[in-house]
């Protein structure tokens, strides 16, 4: 494979950046959908009258559609592109927006989530996808991470804005906190028109010539762009000396076959990369941080916080915790690489976790006291673990899934990876409310931490480093058997040949 030499390969191509970007923001309309949900439950349930079970149905059938839509996701980018893809994300969200906003009953409320959660999926799939495919492997982890830091900062905005839009009348307020993702949704499916196609598509569809002119636009020097072009030229199954503008290569597919590639028929390493990527999305979710995240009032609540403003306002930090800590982690993504941060980071989740069951269960033990130190530790632990997870296991578990698969199955293999994501998603916040009634709140976060401590153990046997290597590379991670070294932080293929 051709050498990317010189200062060049570790040089920092702003066009790129500003492509990330961009197609991150549909991420910071998800993140605020999912964090505005947190505090207008409280409003909705006092304006429409509804019940525990409707407000979890209410949180979690968002998640139940956007399964359903990440799954379609990775056909309709396989047929329509990386970048239209996105701008349908867009459209659809601005539909789910407008009738949350409008909602005058429930029925039409959960039309607008439903409507919504098909556009989460959309964008959970695509926006990771396009990132890893449009960067340099020395930036792909801090690019690939943008859509991670998006969400968190959109779930900043709705905790914020269920603190500012809280102070109107019951009626207006929740409302106003829905409907408001409408206007950065509309902008957005107008911008990305002026965003450059993901080059690696290009390729699989035959447009060399446009594939190579964007390629130019993304590295940092001709020769860059030229050894990135072959390696995808290679990895798409066409001659890499082919000079054709335009070309019908023998892989060309639009989504036929992969679901045999990837479930019937795998090859060794393509059912390693599938069971890497969708354990990773299984313990993102199952590890409870939509628990936190969307009932964190409730959790504060519990702890013994009574004041509804001071409950938005607690919930704020944990809002700020997350978007901090997700840019620390961008920094360091590159730097460190994904595996010793997703392992001190899910260490850390069991330590947090246990802290915060803990202080909830002597809260609960003691019903008729006022315990200010244990308060005090729930909210300590509680950003303690939200710090964690975003350091480590929430931005990395997009960045690792979306730059694993081979070219031909990067869509759809990221399709599944989002919808499993979702699902557990989905299984958390429908069912958290009715678990902590069961086994008490401080019982439920212990549960957590125990699959914490699972989830390492996958982490430490079944996921090599990827920093630095090429999509075109990364394969062979997972071709050849690996072995452990330094103290298991590191995994090294046994061959240095590559595709």
């Amino acid at each position: 494979m051709a050498a990317e030499s010189g200062e060049n390969k570790n040089s920092f191509n702003r066009y790129a950046c500003l492509c990330a970007i961009i197609a991150s923001i549909i991420s910071i309309i998800f993140g605020y959908d999912t964090g505005v949900m947190s505090g207008a439950m409280i409003f909705i349930k006092e304006d429409l009258k509804i019940s525990d079970v409707q407000v979890e149905i209410l949180a979690g059938i968002l998640n139940i559609c956007a399964l359903v839509g990440s799954l379609a996701a990775g056909r309709t980018s396989d047929y329509i592109g990386r970048r239209y893809t996105i701008v349908l994300a867009s459209i659809i969200f601005l539909i789910g927006a407008v009738l949350m906003g409008y909602a005058p009953n429930y029925a039409i409320l959960m039309t607008g989530r439903c409507t919504a959660g098909v556009g989460v999926g959309f964008a959970l799939m695509i926006a990771p996808v396009y990132s890893a495919e449009i960067s340099s492997p020395s930036t792909r982890g801090f690019l690939t991470s943008l859509p991670e830091l998006c969400i968190s900062f959109g779930i900043l905005l709705g905790y914020t804005s269920n603190y500012l839009f809280g102070k109107l009348t019951l009626r207006l307020g929740w409302r106003m906190m829905l409907g408001v993702a409408a206007v950065p949704s509309l902008a957005l499916a107008f911008g990305i028109l002026k965003m450059p196609e993901s080059p690696r598509w290009l390729v699989l569809e035959g447009r060399l010539k446009e594939a190579k002119k964007i390629l130019l636009l993304i590295s940092n020097s001709e020769e860059e762009a030229e050894s990135r072009f072959r390696d995808i030229k290679i990895a798409a199954g066409i001659d890499p000396d082919c000079v054709e503008e335009v070309v019908k290569p023998p892989n060309i597919h639009h989504g036929q076959g992969v679901w045999k590639d990837l479930f019937i028929r795998p090859t060794p390493a393509v059912r390693r990369i599938l069971i890497a990527a969708i354990g990773i999305h299984f313990f993102e979710h199952a590890t409870g941080i939509e628990a936190v995240v969307l009932y964190s009032p409730r959790i504060f609540h519990k702890a013994g916080v009574t004041s509804k403003n001071k409950l938005l306002l607690a919930t704020v930090g944990v809002g700020l915790t997350k978007t901090t800590f997700i840019l620390i982690a961008t920094v360091f993504l590159d730097k460190v690489g994904r595996r010793r941060l997703l392992l001190t980071s899910t260490a850390g989740l069991v330590v947090s976790l246990s802290g915060l069951g803990f202080a909830l269960t002597m809260v609960e033990l003691n019903p008729g006291e006022r315990l200010v130190w244990a308060l005090c530790l729930s909210i300590i632990f509680t950003y303690l673990y939200v710090a964690f997870f975003s350091i480590g296991l929430g931005p990395i578990t997009w960045v690792y899934s979306s730059e694993i698969f081979p070219l031909r199955l990067r869509a759809q293999g990221a399709s599944i990876g989002v919808a499993v994501n979702r699902l557990m998603n989905a299984i958390v916040s429908m069912s958290f409310i009715s678990i902590y009634k069961a086994i008490t709140i401080g019982g439920a976060f212990f549960m957590f931490a125990g699959v914490s401590l699972v989830a390492w153990w996958f982490f430490f046997f079944l996921l090599p480093e990827t920093k630095g290597k090429s999509l075109e590379e990364i394969e062979i991670l997972f071709t050849k058997n690996t072995r452990h070294e330094n103290q298991g932080l590191e995994i090294q293929p046994t061959t240095s040949n590559s595709v």
